[in-house]
């Protein structure tokens, strides 16, 4: 068997260190690397730093000299920006380049796009570890990574002195056009015997010692003796939506800008520093008055308009003064009475000055005034922690003069896809295998709400492999919702590598429900923190009930939403529905008949849980109860309860 690489990523990003950003790229070289279709390689180390070259530089030279990582690959800082320095810093470490790798990657990325003629890559090798430099973007990275992967096994074998099956190399580098020759394949082999008997055996020691600690723990092998029925016990929707979110805790504060916060929970309550309005304000377009002066003639003195300074002249007897809505009222004038109860006697300057008005209507006192602080007195709590920014909560800040406020974090989730027959929708379809639809529409589901993802890729149904991707995942996210390997198949592993290698608590594995009855909800301790694993079943549309059901509401308290359940309705059948003995979630769009009370909800059509196109249309979910001896059909026009989808 060929040796394991053990491999650094290594993200360069201001953006993604400072968690502006999602470090997607990082997260699938490692995803990429855990399923092993490139090179047979372990993601031993990663982590995501700021575009800064000593601190690169520091970074490499540790996983290099200390760590002793066999292949660093960096994502990121190779273009023209003036802070892509990581070239820089990689020319600092390396110690003999490797050329040819860097004109692989520029050649081929020359064919997707001309604008590969602005990326840097640099490739290296220092002492035992090859470095190479990838672009900062997910697709690039990637493809730049599956230009170079056939030479990569092979580069890394020659360093470390590594026995291989040469015939395999040379077929994969022909394979991509890469030829090796004879003579230099016997040198480089003879070059490789070179290395010290001592520093060999040490290595492999080592690397042995390495390999196995990252090893599944979990036992799939004995398939005939796997559990028949599931050792779960069965429970309801409620229980399982009272578990998920017991086990959710409130992210932690930060401050952000007023501008960032749109779509934040407050975390703490906001008072009024000043009266809103800060003077008495007009409400209409017309004449500040004396009340007292009843009707009749009124000289014109002038005019206050909105964001006028309040030095104006003193309304008495007699007078009046012109005003517009929202301006302040002038001083002496306790009412304003609006255009349309005057008329205009006599005016100066070809209509340009009003000299003499005449007031028709009685004013009373306080007429069409806003006194200070009618709207918002000084020192009054105008928004309280826990409330959700929307656009009213945000234009609330701004008239309180809130420039920063502090907010719950939102849960970062990790999506991630199961299953040895899935492949990427960008890839030709191949024999036996079916396009991932789950990790797209999930990673949709979540942006929506505005919650941060990231892709975790496809898992092959391996315990190691699983068990890698799970480790990524958890570095970086709060949340983690799998699709598929929850039911009872011999290739769903999601519980026991959960279980034996996270010391898992699983805390239901089984819901009363359909679809989605494998449903699987799961919390352990990762480097110290708490850790939150939601295993969807693989079918689509069981995929997006469940998550709606139980994903949206979780992040919704992780992110300090007092309100975290779905919003319910109720709506008539438009017909007959038969009940299944499961309590069942059926897709709807709904219709308002002019004049009705409720809406009338229209069934999208065969409900079966891989049929991915009963939920294109649907609008909700009609909470249907299980079937009973006594009733078996639900009736037309028989009202139920619908979860509104998108809300």
């Amino acid at each position: 068997m060929a040796e394991v690489i053990h491999v650094g990523v290594l993200t360069v990003s201001d953006r993604c260190s400072q968690g502006e950003a999602v470090d997607e790229s990082g997260a699938n070289l490692q995803n990429l690397i855990a399923v092993g279709e490139l090179f047979r390689g372990k993601v031993s180390k990663y982590m995501c730093i700021a575009d800064d070259l000593l601190l690169i530089k520091e970074t490499l030279i540790k996983w290099c000299d200390e760590m002793k990582l066999q292949l660093i690959l960096t994502t990121g800082g190779t273009g023209f920006a003036l802070r892509d320095v990581t070239p820089e810093a990689v020319k600092k470490v390396i110690e003999r380049e490797a050329p040819g790798l860097s004109t692989r990657m520029v050649t081929e990325s020359l064919k997707v796009t001309p604008l590969a003629m602005l990326s840097r890559p640099v490739c290296g090798c220092r002492g035992q570890t090859l470095i190479v430099t990838l672009p900062g973007s997910k697709k690039g990275s990637e493809e730049c990574l599956r230009f170079i992967a056939p030479g990569i096994s092979h580069a890394v074998d020659l360093l470390m002195g590594w026995k291989m099956q040469v015939e395999k190399t040379h077929a994969a580098l022909q394979a991509e056009g890469i030829k090796c020759g004879h003579s230099q394949h016997q040198h480089n082999h003879s070059h490789c015997r070179g290395y010290s008997h001592h520093h060999h055996h040490h290595h492999h020691h080592h690397q042995k010692e390495k390999a196995s600690n990252e090893e599944s723990k979990a036992d799939i092998s004995r398939v005939s003796r796997r559990p028949r029925k599931s050792p779960y016990p069965m429970i309801s929707v409620s229980e399982a939506t009272e578990i998920v979110l017991s086990n959710a805790e409130k992210c932690a504060t930060k401050t952000l800008a007023i501008q960032d916060a749109l779509g934040f929970v407050l975390s703490q309550d906001i008072f009024a520093k000043d009266p809103h309005p800060p003077f008495p304000a007009s409400i209409k377009d017309g004449y500040a008055v004396l009340a007292s002066d009843g009707t009749g003639l009124r000289t014109v003195v002038g005019d206050s308009t909105a964001g006028c300074s309040p030095e104006m002249s003193h309304v008495r007897s007699g007078m009046c003064m012109r005003v517009n809505t929202g301006a302040p009222v002038p001083p002496g004038a306790d009412a304003v009475v609006q255009v349309e109860d005057t008329d205009l006697v006599k005016e100066a300057d070809d209509g340009r000055i009003e000299v003499e008005i005449k007031i028709l209507k009685m004013p009373y006192q306080g007429q069409d005034i806003r006194p200070v602080g009618s709207d918002i007195p000084v020192g009054e709590k105008v928004l309280s922690s826990g409330t959700f920014l929307g656009p009213s909560e945000m234009g609330l800040l701004a008239t309180v003069g809130v420039t920063d406020v502090m907010v719950a974090s939102k849960p970062v989730v990790a999506v991630l896809s199961t299953g040895n027959e899935l492949q990427e929708p960008g890839q030709p379809l191949q024999k036996g295998h079916i396009r991932d639809s789950n990790k797209m529409t999930l990673i949709s589901l979540l942006r929506q709400f505005g919650y941060p993802v990231i892709d975790a890729g496809i898992a092959k149904d391996d315990p190691t492999t699983l068990l890698t991707i799970l480790k990524g995942a958890f570095s970086q996210a709060d949340v983690l919702v799998s699709t598929g390997g929850v039911s009872m198949g011999e290739r769903d592993i999601l519980r026991p590598v959960l279980v034996s290698d996270f010391n898992a608590e699983i805390h239901f594995a089984q819901v009363f429900m359909k679809p989605g009855k494998p449903t699987t909800f799961a919390s352990c301790q990762f480097n110290g923190k708490k850790k939150l694993i939601l295993g969807l079943p693989g079918n689509p549309v069981s995929a997006i009930v469940t998550s709606t059901l139980y994903l949206l509401p979780l992040c919704r308290k992780m992110s300090g939403r007092t309100v975290c359940e779905n919003t319910c309705i109720k709506a008539k059948l438009s017909e007959d529905i038969q009940l299944d003995p499961r309590p069942e979630y059926h897709r709807v769009t709904l219709f308002w008949n002019p004049g009705a009370e409720l809406p009338v909800a229209h069934s999208t059509g065969n409900q079966i849980s891989s049929r991915l196109l009963s939920m294109a249309s649907a609008q909700a979910l009609l909470k249907l109860p299980p079937a009973t001896t006594e009733l078996k059909i639900l009736p037309v026009n028989s009202v139920v309860d619908a979860l509104l989808l998108g809300m």
